[in-house]
């Protein structure tokens, strides 16, 4: 698998969406970009969908550590996080997973700074699922 997700209830997308992105705050995490891919394709598609975001999270210490050690690591920054409304209430919040850096990577600078946005992101997780 190359990410991790909770899901959210009894909350509006709004409502989620507020708390995803203070729970990666409390991790160090700030948004460098916020794709909101369901106006992308009512606009571009005439397409309707559901509420569906992609946030770009960033730790720039830890983006920092990981330029250092691999300086084209920036095709695979940030780490991505979804916010997407399965129906009304329920909310599915997904993580990529960073070690997917390390096995297209292969050093070990790489594997030590995935190791430590994964345990940052993996509270977020956690933490948004023990709030739903």
């Amino acid at each position: 698998m190359y990410g991790f997700t909770t899901t959210l209830a009894g909350l509006s997308f709004e409502q989620a969406l507020a708390k995803t992105i203070d729970a990666l705050k409390a991790e160090g995490f700030g948004v460098l970009s916020d794709i909101d891919v369901q106006r992308a394709m009512k606009d571009k598609l005439g397409a309707e969908m559901p509420p569906y975001r992609i946030l770009g999270a960033c730790n720039p210490p830890l983006a920092h550590q990981a330029l250092q050690a691999e300086p084209d690591i920036g095709l695979l920054l940030p780490c991505n996080v979804i916010v997407r409304e399965e129906v009304p209430g329920r909310v599915v919040v997904g993580f990529l997973d960073p070690q997917v850096m390390v096995g297209l990577v292969g050093k070990a600078a790489v594997k030590t700074v995935a190791d430590a946005a994964e345990q940052r992101l993996r509270r977020v997780c956690a933490s948004l699922g023990r709030s739903a």
